[in-house]
């Protein structure tokens, strides 16, 4: 493609910075290629302590910065020079008339109301103050007039304008990719602001939905290799996250990988005794409750040894050495956990393509973010299914109640069918899952799936299931399998008909009035 010639040499450059990091290198070389700097209060104390020539911006607007600095440089002899079109000749008379000089490069990033809303104790009225107003002005202002214009938000681009603008001045096609990047930059600030006051607010589902992620890296390709993907953050940390999860070893996560080990999490993060959970596609393939981290992993294993290989691990423990000896046998993808002991990593370490994430502690709860799902020409946003079930919430509408050790099952398996693909099926018994029926088209499908994987294990296990049986063959199946109770929502306008092949068979069954579905 041939060059593009069309340059805007840097004559006087407008520069006030939150984020100085580097800036005193970029006024030293702007100021020897001869280009006059003017810059406002904080900023310009900082190039004058480093003995740069620097106009004052109150030099240039003839008024003080007023309200603590609030008020600086909302100003026409700032926003004039920013804004005027060049090829106008009014636009230049009028400047010449007022005697207001041109910018050529504007030089801005923000208060930094990220890093102070992302701290634990922040209050309301410090999270106002670093709400900028005059940088996001100056930062528009030069992005729309970016044909005359070069704006910069990043300190990694100051080396590009610099090598420029040496050269002659900053190619357009340069200015064009700036002032895209400076929209970006505001757009989220504003974003964020917006989402902060919003939560601050009690509104859940606004008229307008904003918010912005940053990018924590590229990813080798998406689902498939022909899909280009990356991985954002939410901006506001969310302790315990996978966003907030420190790699220890292994290579870098790929985006089935990021989906894997987020349900992994979302799963594990359900129970308070010792669990583990081995994922695959998004499902889990074993769970197992102990009360030490390694015999919840064994359970977890012992659940689906074929389908655990190549899969994705999650506990809520730290791994101690005696589990990562048992993780060591068998080919993980990832294993996450809230830490490690030093004897462990280096046993895992020794897998040299096993990814290792730290977590330190598990997401609260109360601060999840709503779950957005975009489908073809707009999105869907929904609460996160966060909701427990207690053994008080539920009824037992058969003439046999479960046992106290099948109430502990079947709390157990229906904390495990929510995270399942509908329709679901989960059997358990022993604090483990012994068969799993997932994403099937109707339920009895996935109970015969989830019967089939336990086998002689179905004897005597519990069934969960995420929605309510639409008529008697999934309780049928489960009777022939020796499965004892059952767990589901209850809700069906044939509902008496389990009911009844319930007690017929002799078998418990409990609803729980919450439906589950994942799709």
């Amino acid at each position: 493609m041939k060059e593009d010639l069309h340059l805007n040499p840097i004559r006087r450059a407008l520069i006030s910075v939150s984020d100085k990091n580097g800036i005193v290198e970029l006024a030293q070389k702007l100021s020897r290629i001869g280009v006059e700097i003017v810059s406002t209060g904080g900023t310009r104390r900082v190039l004058t302590e480093a003995g740069l020539p620097v106009i004052g911006v109150s030099e240039v607007t003839g008024f003080p910065e007023i309200l603590d600095g609030r008020v600086k440089t909302l100003h026409p002899r700032i926003h004039a020079g920013l804004l005027a079109v060049r090829d106008e000749e009014e636009h230049i008379r009028q400047l010449n008339e007022h005697n207001i000089p041109l910018f050529d490069l504007v030089v801005v990033n923000l208060y930094p109301f990220e890093e102070t809303v992302a701290q634990p104790r922040v209050t309301r009225e410090a999270a106002i103050e670093n709400i900028d107003i005059g940088g996001p002005s100056m930062v528009r202002a030069a992005a729309k007039n970016h044909r005359y214009v070069t704006v910069v938000v990043d300190p990694d681009d100051y080396g590009t304008v610099l090598d420029q603008a040496a050269q002659g001045g900053v190619r357009q096609e340069t200015r064009e990719r700036l002032a895209a990047k400076a929209f970006r930059h505001t757009a989220a600030y504003d974003a964020l602001i917006a989402q902060y006051l919003t939560e601050n607010a009690g509104e859940s589902h606004p008229e307008k939905w904003t918010v912005t992620f940053n990018k924590a890296q590229d990813l080798r390709y998406g689902e498939n290799p022909h899909q280009p993907a990356a991985f954002y953050r939410d901006p506001l940390p969310r302790k315990g996250t996978l966003a907030e999860a420190e790699q220890l070893h292994g290579k870098a996560l790929s985006y089935n990988n990021i989906n894997d080990a987020n349900a992994a999490l979302e799963i594990v993060s359900e129970f308070d005794r010792p669990a583990a959970v081995a994922v695959k596609h998004m499902n889990p393939c074993g769970v197992g409750v102990e009360e030490t981290a390694a015999g919840a992993f064994r359970k977890a294993y012992e659940s689906d040894p074929v389908s655990i290989f190549g899969g994705i691990v999650a506990l809520n423990r730290t791994v101690d050495l005696e589990t990562a000896r048992k993780m060591k046998e068998i080919f993980l993808e990832i294993v996450l956990a809230p830490d490690f002991e030093e004897e462990a990593l280096a046993v895992l370490k020794e897998k040299k393509n096993l990814r290792l994430l730290r977590l330190g502690e598990f997401p609260d709860e109360r601060k999840a973010a709503p779950r957005i799902q975009t489908v073809s020409g707009g999105a869907l946003i929904q609460a996160e299914d966060k909701k427990r079930i207690r053994r008080e919430d539920c009824t037992v509408p058969t003439r046999r109640k479960p046992t106290e050790e099948e109430w502990e099952q079947l709390l157990f398996a229906w904390k495990v069918v929510k995270h399942v693909k509908s329709n679901a099926i989960v059997l358990a018994r022993n604090s483990r899952t012994v068969g799993v029926g997932a994403g099937q088209m109707n339920r009895v499908g996935a109970a015969r799936i989830a019967v089939e994987q336990a086998g002689k294990e179905a004897v005597g296990s519990v069934l969960a299931s995420d929605a309510f049986f639409p008529m008697k063959d999934t309780v049928e199946t489960a009777a022939q399998a020796g499965v004892t109770a059952l767990i589901q929502p209850g809700g069906s306008i044939r509902d008496q008909e389990s009911i009844d092949e319930a007690d017929r068979r002799g078998l418990a069954m409990v609803f729980t009035h919450t439906r589950h579905f994942k799709h």
